[in-house]
């Protein structure tokens, strides 16, 4: 077996592991994805084959080296105002729903990644109150959270590259919400920036001490976990939700025979649902 293999026990231990961790679901197929996001841990690490690095992250005593290893599983590439239609609904479904609501309407970005959805909320609402001064007096306030300390970080920082830009961010809102930094890259302006905040959650744990919400985004995360945990984490959901509070999923996730919690409703395009 080379350096960069792992035998089938392996591999069957470390999925079991991830899952724990995580709730992250590997089939039997996705060896060849490990291999590709932990691979460059080895060199980072000092590490000399796949098979130990495996094995010594899964040690209580390596936190270093498991952290790494999570956040390397954990992260998924992302855009700007993906699939769109979230974002049209906030301006003509809900922001016009809750226009007269004295207190902060509460937003959360759940695995947020690398801050593209918080930060694609935030321009939504600014672009909204542009339009209409006069609504949501309470303000806003957008939580965007991640198991990944290191795209945490990122979120923080708020700086892309070119390439980070060109996926699904128009020349007009680049040039409106970001500002040019010397090492070539953009950075979010301070009027997006200061209404999010983002703070560690593993989606497994208790969402207590987030608060209630208004909205909660978790788009394309649910199809990760295993069928209890999904119903776990929708009954979580639930609690922090205002009532008569919505919920944003994928495009391609549905939470029928996992909740009887939410109400459907379907918009053109896409499906929101409501607490019940």
């Amino acid at each position: 077996m080379t350096e960069r293999e792992l035998a089938p026990a392996e591999y069957h231990t470390f999925r079991e592991f991830l899952e724990r961790q995580c709730g992250i679901v590997l089939g039997e197929s996705k060896l060849y994805l490990v291999k590709s996001r932990l691979t460059p841990l080895m060199a980072k690490f000092d590490i000399k084959s796949l098979s130990e690095l495996v094995k010594r992250s899964m040690e209580f005593s390596e936190r270093a080296l498991r952290s790494a290893v999570i956040d390397a599983m954990t992260t998924n590439e992302t855009l700007w105002f993906r699939d769109s239609y979230p974002f049209e609904l906030l301006t003509q479904r809900m922001f016009p729903e809750f226009k007269d609501q004295r207190t902060p309407l509460k937003i959360w970005s759940a695995a947020s990644s690398s801050g593209q959805e918080p930060y694609s909320i935030a321009m939504t609402y600014l672009e909204y109150k542009l339009k209409n001064p006069g609504h949501l007096p309470g303000g806003i306030q957008i939580v965007g959270t991640d198991i990944s300390n290191k795209v945490l970080e990122q979120c923080r920082v708020a700086e892309y590259d070119n390439l980070s830009l060109g996926r699904g961010l128009s020349q007009e809102r680049r040039q409106r919400f970001f500002e040019a930094r010397d090492n070539g890259h953009m950075a979010i302006k301070t009027d997006v920036k200061r209404l999010v905040q983002f703070r560690h959650l593993n989606l497994l744990d208790s969402y207590a001490l987030l608060g209630k919400f208004d909205i909660v985004f978790c788009r394309n995360v649910l199809i990760y976990f295993a069928p209890d945990v999904k119903r776990k984490i929708l009954a979580q959901f639930r609690q922090v939700l205002n009532p008569r509070g919505y919920l944003f999923l994928g495009a391609s996730e549905s939470i029928s025979g996992l909740s009887e919690d939410f109400e459907m409703i379907r918009c053109s395009p896409g499906i929101i649902y409501r607490k019940k």
